[in-house]
């Protein structure tokens, strides 16, 4: 194919070099003239050139106007590691001469040039994954985890201005920018699920901007353990540009890695020229497609929409990244809107806490699920809670004190016409939907916890509102206020006492979570917010002892029945009598056992002492036994 081979050697070409290369040579029956590198002045058509030299070598080659006439093959190397990766060259030498000697002609390559300087693989500006330290080689895992934390510490941003070669100014900040013409052996085609193409005649841009290191890690695990960031739904923290020329500015010196070298410059002025060169690729390239020229050159990509914008910009700048991502000035203001509206007292609020305790109650006495579901999704509680919540983390002293009034009079509205219900209704027993109210523990303030940050999610995100009513649902608010008036209405402390335990468990979990995850959503600085979450921690704190000592009883409770699961008969004077445990109440100073017992003949008070002595035995402590007992004729 070609009527001579030229290996072109530079300063990794040693004596010892130089005869490993005619070794392989010979293995593949080739014969090849050597040349040193500073002596090519002129270029030989029908000749290829087997370039054995750096990445400076070979840059300083790419910038000759003879370039453009050489067909040419990278060998690899020790310092031309750029060259390796960039075009996607096997590092076993044998390999590479393979690849080059194939079927496969050489390709016409596009070329990237930074300030007129030719570049092989990318240009990191500013922080990318800690790629602005060059040669940066580690001993251990524990030196890569520690650099990784140090990384992490030094990100701040940098003001950068981008213009397209079409005029597209992009103004923004950010912690670094990586530039790239191509794949870079794959990374950037999986990274973008795109195909970059190395004669698609456009360079590229993959602005960071993460504005959190909470927002920098979601990052890093999107595109390392997915591999994958769509470039036409990019994340928070990324923008993406491509075109034919980038001009890059900044509020000073920029400095930048070029292939591995530590550079400075006022402008960067980046440009690609168009199948500049005629190169063999690697193995490692070779199975991404590559782009026939069918797409428009001149077409630009420019979606940079999550990239900070002016109000945003000045608050980043000149700081360290903050843990926590900040809402923008438009999200806040919408959702602040609509949270102190639904702190205000209204008529609609009204009408739905009637109707939703008129419901509740109605559920509850007919212990009817369906009815209690209808009523949670009516009642309107969760709005100024919500707004309590955002009151608290904010120190808003006025949204504090409407949803405060509005809540107050909520409950009051609720208990009123729950114990007017219940006085009014001729039936006083307390049936399995009031009673299951009545003994709230800490499984109950893991409900509301959830409920309280999905609650506050769904209100900052208008795309998510529709599951506010599975939120009602989940946290229950109007149940046990409903029970509270019962309790009033038939004149009973322990209902009152264990329904409203519920009812507050719900309302400071709902606030505390709600709060924290306002926070976490970047809705308050943490510091702001300290106070209000410390006192409503403090408040939970306290609902908690008696919830503890609740879910100690359930805990000892499924134990004893865990443990006369096993008892299913006992034996008295050669007389089987099967018995069977209906449930266990721990709420007298003996635990009392409720359980059936069947025989075929009515039971003598010995049989009865038997029964209970066997299972007193059983669970080592004295027991109070109920028998329902049956005869089986």
């Amino acid at each position: 194919m070609y009527k001579k081979i030229i290996l072109l050697l530079g300063e990794a070409a040693d004596e010892e070099e130089q005869e490993s290369l005619k070794e392989a040579l010979a293995k593949q029956e080739l014969q090849a003239k050597t040349l040193p590198f500073s002596q090519l002045d002129e270029a030989l058509e029908d000749s290829l050139y087997l370039l054995y030299l750096s990445d400076e070598e070979i840059k300083e080659l790419f910038s000759k106007e003879m370039s453009q006439k050489l067909s040419m093959a990278i060998l690899p190397n020790e310092l031309c590691p750029s060259a390796i990766r960039s075009y996607g060259i096997s590092k076993n030498m044998a390999e590479a001469i393979e690849d080059v000697f194939n079927e496969n002609e050489a390709v016409t390559v596009d070329l990237l040039k930074c300030n007129d300087r030719p570049v092989i693989g990318s240009i990191v500006i500013g922080n990318v994954h800690g790629m602005n330290r060059p040669g940066n080689k580690y001993k251990n895992v524990f030196e890569k985890i520690s650099a990784f934390f140090s990384n992490l510490r030094s990100l701040t941003f940098k003001p950068y201005t981008i213009t397209t070669a079409k005029g597209n100014i992009t103004n923004t900040a950010a912690t670094g920018i990586m530039i790239f013409e191509h794949n870079i052996s794959g990374v950037s085609h999986n990274l973008l699920n795109e195909n970059i193409s190395l004669h698609d005649g456009r360079v590229h841009a993959l602005i960071l901007a993460p504005t959190s290191v909470v927002g920098y890690l979601y990052y890093l695990v999107n595109s390392y353990f997915f591999n994958k960031i769509l470039s036409d739904k990019l994340p928070q923290s990324i923008g993406f540009l491509a075109s034919t020329s980038f001009e890059i500015t900044g509020s000073g010196t920029i400095e930048y890695v070029s292939d591995g070298e530590l550079l400075s410059d006022d402008t960067l002025v980046l440009e690609v020229v168009k199948d500049a060169l005629k190169l063999h690729l690697g193995r490692n390239i070779m199975d991404i497609p590559v782009d026939n020229g069918n797409k428009e050159e001149e077409k630009e990509m420019v979606r940079v929409k999550s990239l900070p914008k002016e109000e945003q910009i000045a608050m980043l700048l000149g700081e360290s990244m903050p843990f926590l991502p900040r809402a923008s000035e438009e999200d806040f203001k919408e959702l602040f809107v609509g949270l102190r509206q639904s702190a205000k007292v209204s008529s609609i609020y009204l009408t739905l806490m009637v109707l939703s305790t008129l419901l509740a109650t109605t559920g509850l006495f007919q212990s009817s699920a369906p009815v209690i579901i209808g009523a949670m999704i009516l009642a309107p509680l969760m709005a100024p809670i919500v707004s309590f919540a955002m009151g608290v983390v904010r120190g808003e002293k006025e949204l504090l004190q409407e949803s405060a009034a509005t809540l107050l009079i909520g409950i009051v509205t609720a208990l009123a016409f729950s114990c007017l219900y219940t006085y009014l209704m001729p039936l006083t027993l307390l049936t399995p939907e009031m009673n299951s109210r009545l003994n709230p523990n800490i499984l109950d303030l893991m409900v509301a916890i959830i409920s309280g940050v999905a609650g506050a999610y769904a209100y900052a995100k208008a795309e998510v509102a529709k599951s506010l009513a599975g939120v009602a649902i989940a946290v229950a608010l109007i149940p046990p206020l409903s029970v509270v008036g019962i309790g009033i209405g038939w004149g009973d402390t322990q209902i009152i006492y264990g329904s409203f335990l519920l009812f507050m468990t719900n309302l400071a979990g709902i606030t505390l979570s709600a709060a924290l995850t306002f926070v976490i959503m970047g809705f308050t600085p943490v510091k702001r917010a300290t106070k209000g979450i410390v006192l409503t921690s403090l408040f939970l704190l306290i609902i908690m002892i008696p919830l503890f000592v609740s879910f100690g009883k359930l805990v000892e409770q499924n134990s004893i029945l865990r443990h006369l699961k096993a008892v299913k008969t006992v034996s008295y004077e050669g007389r089987n009598i099967s018995i069977r445990t209906i449930s266990v109440d721990l709420s007298r100073e003996m635990p009392v056992i409720y359980i059936k017992a069947r025989s075929t003949s009515v039971l003598k008070e010995e049989e009865l002492q038997e029964i209970k002595s066997h299972i007193s035995t059983l669970l080592s402590r004295d027991i109070i036994l109920d028998v329902l007992a049956e005869i089986e004729l």
